[in-house]
Parts: structure tokens; sequence; C-alpha cells
């Protein structure tokens, strides 16, 4: 039987069991034992067991559920509305106005939560209803909340650049600073999209009738003081070198429940709430990176990944070509699985092709989480537009309309960093000097 058939009936087995509802981390543990019992002779119940038993005691793992927390902790607290209150009287003047809030608040909040959905659903509880009493046209609201709300996955500290170092054994370190560039381009991308939109339509886009003197600005920028101590400590800690990512997400969450105890809006009620809140999430993360670890090691007990590899190469594509039929691959992956299980379901597969292509992993780990991010944003299974479909009630297709100039924009993006692959890796090569 040809490699090509053998994974052909693989992802079948797979895409079977998860139209079927079976658990993302159950239906890789099989797809696993399956490809180990018919196209290998290694003991599945002992590569199984040492597998997940090695996996559990990543000590780079160890951020997530730490990450998790400090945006659970956040999620509750009243800094994410001070971050409103800061930004706003600043955003004004600009065409676009306060649509400008949803985009520099996903940021900031972004640089501190390291989710999408977390981002997605603590940005959007302050301007959605906010910025619809103002007269902001509803379209555009949740277009932005929708697009920038992907920030969460990209800006570090990013669980999913978490969960591709550790899938791919990558510097998490590293990874964080070649995704601040990417981000803020990102930021420019959807802010200019904004302008340009509110300068093409200026009837959209309600005046401003509040004036706010520069004393007025300064006084708004005092609530902002908080989250920026929160970003320069976890991040300066990772670029300094003062503490590993994991030390660094250690200090986050006591940072952040001091930062939030003392704005007098959390308490122990809301504490044990992001306890529990991140003990699931981050025991469903561990979970999928689990039966990923056991199918990236049955994959290659079979060979099939060095094989499939080797008959790709033999197309000659070029890594352009490669990379073109990459984001086609993941697009559509992505209209069907959260961006996680996307991630750890293909780098045992794809990364033999990526090295063989002569395709920088680290670059490429960010390539992936833009591509990644523009899942967030696509029927039918969009978290962020579940997330903003609890919030508002609006149907989820209306949802994805609203998101569909940022999509674009996403994938114009991908455009850029593979023209421009420096944009991604100036910043770790900077350090490393």
């Amino acid at each position: 039987m040809s490699d090509p058939l053998i994974m052909l009936i693989l992802l079948l087995v797979l895409l079977g069991l998860l139209a079927l509802g079976v658990w993302v981390a159950i239906a890789l543990l099989a797809v696993g034992a399956v490809a180990m019992l018919f196209f290998s002779g290694a003991p599945v119940g002992q590569v199984m067991a040492t597998t997940i038993w090695g996996q559990s005691h990543s000590w780079a793992l160890a951020a997530l559920p730490l990450f998790i927390l400090m945006g659970e902790i956040l999620l509750r607290s009243r800094l994410s509305e001070d971050m409103f209150k800061g930004l706003s009287p600043w955003l004004g003047r600009l065409p676009g106005r306060l649509l400008h809030v949803n985009i520099l608040g996903c940021a900031i909040f972004a640089a501190v939560s390291g989710s999408s959905a977390a981002t997605a659903a603590t940005i959007g509880k302050m301007t959605v209803p906010e910025l619809g009493r103002r007269g902001y046209p509803q379209r555009l609201v949740i277009g932005t909340l929708a697009g920038s709300a992907t920030l969460g996955l990209l800006i570090p500290p990013s669980i999913i650049l978490i969960v591709y170092g550790v899938a791919t054994d990558q510097s998490i370190a590293r990874l964080f600073i070649a995704g601040v560039l990417p981000g803020l381009m990102l930021v420019l991308l959807f802010a200019g999209y904004v302008m340009l939109r509110a300068l093409l339509r200026p009837n959209e886009i309600p005046a401003e009738t509040q004036r706010h003197s520069l004393a007025d600005k300064l006084r708004a920028a005092r609530r902002l003081i908080p989250v920026i101590i929160l970003i320069i400590g976890v991040l300066g800690a990772i670029y300094t070198g003062i503490a590993s990512p994991t030390d660094a997400a250690a200090l986050g969450v006591v940072f952040a429940v001091l930062l939030a105890w003392f704005s007098g809006s959390f308490n122990l009620a809301m504490l044990k709430e992001a306890l529990l809140s991140a003990t699931v999430t981050s025991a469903m993360i561990a979970f999928i990176l689990a039966g990923a670890a056991f199918l990236t090691v049955s994959m290659g007990f079979t060979g099939l990944p060095r094989n499939l590899a080797a008959w790709i190469g033999g197309f000659d594509l070029s890594p352009l070509a490669l990379l073109a039929a990459l984001t086609v691959f993941f697009i559509l992956l992505g209209c069907f699985l959260d961006g996680i299980s996307v991630v750890v379901l293909t780098t045992s597969i794809i990364m033999p092709m990526i090295q063989a292509a002569g395709i920088d992993p680290l670059w490429f780990g960010i390539y992936l989480v833009i591509v990644v991010e523009m899942s967030q944003i696509t029927p039918p299974v969009g978290f962020n537009l579940f997330v903003i479909q609890g919030l508002t009630g609006i149907d989820i297709l209306a949802i994805a309309r609203a998101a569909l100039p940022f999509f674009l924009l996403l994938l114009a993006a991908v455009g850029i960093i593979i023209a421009f692959p420096q944009i991604v890796t100036f910043l770790p090569e900077l350090m490393n000097r």
C-alpha cells in the first residue's frame, strides 16, 4: 500500500471520529494507535504510556495554564474597563474615531492574555454596548472586534505560540519576540482599513460630541498604567533574559491578582471562578497536546511523514508554491477545527516538508498563527464568531460577513511576511547578537 494512500486512510479515520463528536485528544490517540497497529511493529501500549507521561513533564508547557489564568483574572477585573476609558479620549479625532478602541484595546489585552476568545469577550463586553449607544454602525463595530480579537493568538504572550513551540521544539522566547512586529503590522493594517473606510464613507461615523483637553487625556491615560505595568513586567522579564517564559507567566499571575485586587473590582469568589475556568481550559489543551505527541511518535514509527515529505518533494514544488498550497489547506481545516487543534494535528506531518523546503521553522510558526487567526473568524467553527454571538445575539453568518474585510487583511498579512520574511526574523536575530 502506498504512503499517500495510508495517509488518506488515517485522515479519513480522523475526520470520521471528529464528525462523530469524539474529543479531539481521543481522536488523535485513536489515529496514532491505528497507525502503529496496522503500519508498524512497535508496541502501542508502551509507546502511548511513555509518550503521554513524557509530554506531561514538559517544563515549557507549564507557562500555558499560567498565562490562561492571567487572562481569566483580567477578564473578571475592572482593568479592562479602565483600558477603554483610558484609550477613548485619545482616539476621538482619528478617522473612524472610537472604532480604534476595539483595535488598540484588543492589541493591548492580547499582550496580557494570550487568548483570542478571552480578548473578544473582554473587549466586546465594554465596546459593543458603548459604541452602539453612540451610534456607530453595528457591522463595523462587530467586524473590528472580530478581526482585532485574533491578535490574541499572535501578540505575545500567545497560548498558541507556546503550543507550537512545544510541538516543534522551538524556543518559546524567540517565538514570542518574532510575533511582535507582525502583530504591530496587523494593528496598522486594521487601523488603516478603518481610517480609509471612514474617509470614503464619512456619514457612517457619528460626530464626536465630547471635546477632551490635554489634561483630560492625561488623566484618562492614568487608567492604562496598571495594564502597561503588567505588559512590561511579563514581556520585559522574557526579552531581557531575567526570566524564562514560564517564570514570567508566574510573575504575570501575581501581578494580575495584585492589580485586580487593588482596583477594588476583584474578590476571592472571582479568583475561584478564574482558577476553575483556567483549569478546565488548560486540561483540555494539555490532553490535546498529549494526543498530538503520541500521533507524532506513531507517525515516526511508521515512517510516513518522512516518506510523504519525499513524495511531495518529487513534485519539485517551490517554497512559494508549497506555502500557497498550505495556506489553502490550513484555511479549509480551520473552518472545522479550532486553532490549537489545527496546529497540533498538522505539525508532525507538515514540519518534515517545511524543513525539506528550507523554510525557517521559527518563521513558519508565525505564518501558521496568522493563517490560524483567519480560522477564528470563518464559519462554522470560528471561536471568535461564537464568542461575539454570545455577547450580541446576532446571527453567526452576519458576524462572519462583518469580519470578512479583516479576513482579507489577514490574508494580505500572510503575503507580506512571505515577501518580507525579515518582519518575522529581524527581532529574534537581533536578540541573538
